[in-house]
């Protein structure tokens, strides 16, 4: 059956495609929080909102009086106005809080184009995205499927990633008839009920007495100072280091259940409530 898959991959663009990403992704920024601006306002006065059809009617206009939003990829400026009525359509319908103004202090900047006339391709070991052109990334699976869109990513360590998502063919694992149970527990990370224990990782201890000598450093380093930058993505190397590994470690135990269990049962034990009696 058809369905959506997405692709992460990191690239590797030069200095001039670098600049024009950071600045897509403040423009990105800015015309979210421009029209969320006048949402709001205009909420207020009348007691209702715009829509996207009105906010993507007043973006050419906008885009006449901000020269500077011309210089980057107006899907992107598109994509983060349907983002915003997304927002506002989850939170009319209880599913999420309200929309928030968007800083430029979030440790993960982004910003997302879609696939149209073939301005996104995969060129040997390179990616051909809009505005960019060509940009190297780190190749380690084939791209299958049709590309619907590409998320492209900045990391408080100064890395860069691009999500790309396709709607391609996925084949259903196969049934084993096989159930499990599983506790979590505080001695071991779960025990499954046909005895498999998975011990809590102790691969952080090492990476966690790094990351206080980093973060001690960084400390007395002068804020907004070039060795306090410095050493301020060292610090956020070492915390992205620590995410992988973690994701790594749960995503293998819960492909390893998915793929030989049909059935799964788990048993809440309120864990951080115990905590809170043994301390």
């Amino acid at each position: 059956m058809l369905g959506h898959r997405a692709y992460k991959f990191r690239i590797y663009p030069n200095r001039n495609q670098a600049i024009l990403i950071n600045k897509t992704i403040g423009c990105s920024r800015f015309v979210f929080n421009h029209f969320l601006a006048k949402w709001n306002a205009t909420y207020k006065k009348t007691g209702k909102g715009f829509t996207y059809t009105i906010c993507s009617s007043q973006l050419p206009q906008l885009k006449k009086e901000l020269d500077w939003l011309k210089e980057v990829d107006s899907i992107a400026l598109q994509s983060s106005v349907k983002n915003l009525s997304d927002s506002f359509a989850r939170f009319f319908k209880k599913q999420t809080n309200a929309p928030r103004f968007k800083s430029k202090n979030n440790k993960v900047q982004s910003y997302t184009t879609k696939y149209t006339n073939d301005n996104i391709a995969i060129v040997g070991n390179k990616i051909q995205l809009p505005k960019l052109g060509l940009v190297k990334f780190a190749k380690s699976r084939e791209v299958e499927g049709r590309i619907l869109n590409v998320t492209i990513r900045r990391n408080p360590s100064g890395k860069y990633f691009v999500s790309i998502l396709v709607e391609t063919e996925i084949q259903a694992l196969p049934k084993t008839n096989m159930s499990v149970g599983i506790d979590v527990g505080l001695k071991d990370f779960a025990i499954f009920s046909n005895g498999t224990i998975y011990d809590n990782p102790t691969f952080f201890r090492s990476l966690e007495k790094k990351l206080a000598k980093a973060q001690k450093t960084l400390a007395r380093r002068k804020k907004g100072s070039s060795n306090w930058h410095k050493q301020r993505i060292k610090v956020a190397r070492i915390h992205e280091k620590i995410s992988n590994i973690r994701k790594d470690y749960l995503h293998k135990i819960s492909y390893n259940i998915v793929k030989n269990h049909d059935i799964v049962g788990i048993e809440d034990l309120q864990v951080s409530n115990l905590l809170k009696i043994i301390s």
